[in-house]
């Protein structure tokens, strides 16, 4: 089983390798290449005292939101693995496992792609949940994989870049297996009405009700004043 440590000092460079095999060419035309070189600076931690973050306009504004999202997921899965709850299955802990591995590649994916135009590391406050317990763990992994997906079908229409929006869709992709996973291991519907629409589309949040969430749990709060 990876650490986070083993994971970020390969996943980086494969970020970076990924998005510009996704990427291209047309993606040089608005200078993300060369931000993503710049990629293995760190990123000043804000203090919890901090004044709000804002993610910026525009498809970097879109791609610091998905980032934000992304770290508090990877952030919550490693501290899952990090602290299994009581008594768990050996199964549940692979697959949560493989879940944060998913997640921590998200993130770095982002960080990599965005470059300096990247927001500074957050911090997070997981201090209203148990970790010890199951139903917590799993009630919690729901609210933010449930989240993140309504999160990337919010902003999809507003992205501006072939790239990126193809890029969107295939981690979207895998937060909705994660999201049923979840759902599935808790022994609830996948698919009822609080998720999908009297069409058969999935429902969709705007910034502002995902972020509103999303900030319960960091102490760096963030907004999206562009596509709220």
């Amino acid at each position: 089983m990876k650490t986070e440590t083993e994971l970020k000092s390969g996943e980086v460079s494969m970020a970076r390798r990924s998005f510009l095999r996704y990427a291209g060419a047309g993606i040089a035309g608005v200078g993300v290449i060369a931000a993503a070189s710049s990629c293995h600076k760190d990123h000043q931690v804000v203090p919890a005292n901090s004044a709000t973050i804002d993610v910026g306009s525009g498809d970097y504004g879109i791609l610091n939101y998905a980032y934000a999202l992304e770290q508090l997921e990877a952030a919550f899965y490693t501290q899952v693995v990090k602290t299994p709850y009581s008594s768990i299955p050996s199964a549940e802990l692979t697959y949560l496992t493989e879940i944060r591995d998913h997640e921590v590649c998200h993130r770095e994916f982002f960080k990599a792609a965005l470059g300096a135009k990247a927001i500074v590391e957050l911090t997070v406050d997981f201090s209203k949940i148990d970790f010890t317990s199951r139903a917590a763990v799993l009630g919690a992994a729901k609210v933010f994989e449930d989240l993140g997906v309504t999160a990337y079908d919010g902003v999809g229409y507003l992205i501006q870049t072939p790239a990126y929006l193809g890029i969107a869709g295939a981690i979207v992709s895998v937060e909705a297996r994660h999201a049923a996973f979840i759902a599935n291991l808790l022994g609830v519907s996948f698919a009822d009405s609080t998720q999908i629409d009297s069409n058969g589309l999935n429902i969709s949040n705007k910034p502002s009700v995902v972020l509103a969430a999303a900030n319960t749990y960091l102490k760096t709060k963030v907004s999206a004043k562009s596509f709220s």
